[in-house]
């Protein structure tokens, strides 16, 4: 893993409402800033069909759409925007620290903004097999599959991504959405010889020995079919805080969400959470961007020592 000469100001890691908020407000005021999104196109906001409520609009949305405009903002007014999965943080130094699977990023303050479509293992056998077979992260664990048949579980772009990385080290991959239809059904990914889609199947459960070795699905018509498989990459999404990356270094509720004060700063001094992930009892697209500005002004507060926080007035 490569080590980032880089420090930030704010690494924030989300790319939803709240999350590209921050990242708006702490570049505007003139914070290096960083975005660390795990995709583009998955949150809530982003399988939304139709925003019409969002103070401003004129019209309705769609809300990848909408997350289009405020990723725009952010990067225009110069926080850099990258595409990457975290999957660990270091936040017992002054410096915190990013981590995903080529590099780490440091910065001086973090903002957890990840949202809240994490889920407990629900396919019997998802939990008994994780780290021998069942995976959240293709990015991770590709290259353990090479030459071997694997399976994705989902429909959203993510899924079909993850897909795609798959094709270049497993010999098959079985792409297995719930839904007849994909979310996305004209991504490159699904060109490659090697990725079958199987639609309208849901998988009930993981199976094997030491190791994953096989799954069992129902069709629409309930008709149970199994496949042989080494590999299992769940991208379903359920409605809990994703917090999984954190692994206890930051202090949790009883709800798996992130407490926060009326500032956005949570337990940890220089690590603040906004959105969904703090489980507010309003999950709406303009709370998530308040609590983002919040916690890109208190960012800001915490790196100068200022008292108060800075308001953010039209220059």
């Amino acid at each position: 893993m490569q080590e980032s000469t880089d420090i930030y100001d704010v690494v924030i890691i989300g790319g939803g409402p709240a999350g590209l908020t921050a990242g708006q407000y702490a570049s505007r005021g003139k914070l290096k800033t960083v975005i660390l999104d795990k995709s583009a196109t998955a949150g809530a906001l982003a399988y939304s069909s139709r925003i019409e409520n969002y103070p401003g609009l004129t019209h309705p949305l769609p809300g990848k759409e909408l997350l289009d405009i405020m990723r725009n903002q952010a990067t225009e007014f110069g926080a850099e925007y990258i595409e990457t999965q975290v999957v660990g943080v270091n936040l017992s130094d002054t410096i915190k620290k990013a981590i995903t699977m080529d590099r780490a990023y440091s910065g001086k303050t973090m903002i957890i903004a990840t949202g809240s479509m994490g889920r407990k293992p629900g396919i019997k056998g998802e939990g008994e097999y994780l780290g021998r077979g069942v995976s959240y992260c293709a990015i991770c664990d590709a290259a353990f599959y090479r030459g071997l048949p694997v399976c994705v579980i989902g429909n959203s772009e993510e899924a079909v991504k993850e897909a795609g990385v798959l094709t270049r080290f497993a010999s098959t991959v079985y792409l297995i959405s719930p839904t007849a239809k994909l979310h996305v059904e004209d991504h490159p990914a699904l060109q490659e010889p090697n990725l079958k889609v199987l639609s309208g199947y849901t998988v009930t459960s993981i199976e094997g020995s030491d190791l994953v070795e096989k799954i069992k699905m129902l069709d629409t018509d309930k008709k149970e079919t199994e496949l042989s498989i080494t590999g299992v990459f769940v991208y379903l999404h359920g409605n809990r805080p994703v917090i999984d990356f954190l692994y206890g270094t930051i202090q949790t509720g009883e709800d798996g969400g992130i407490p926060v004060n009326n500032l956005m700063e949570t337990s940890v001094p220089g690590v603040f959470a906004a959105g969904d992930v703090t489980c507010t009892e309003v999950r709406q697209v303009v709370v998530a961007a308040s609590n983002g500005c919040l916690a890109a002004l208190s960012a800001e507060k915490y790196l100068y020592k200022r008292k108060r926080l800075k308001m953010d007035w039209a220059k």
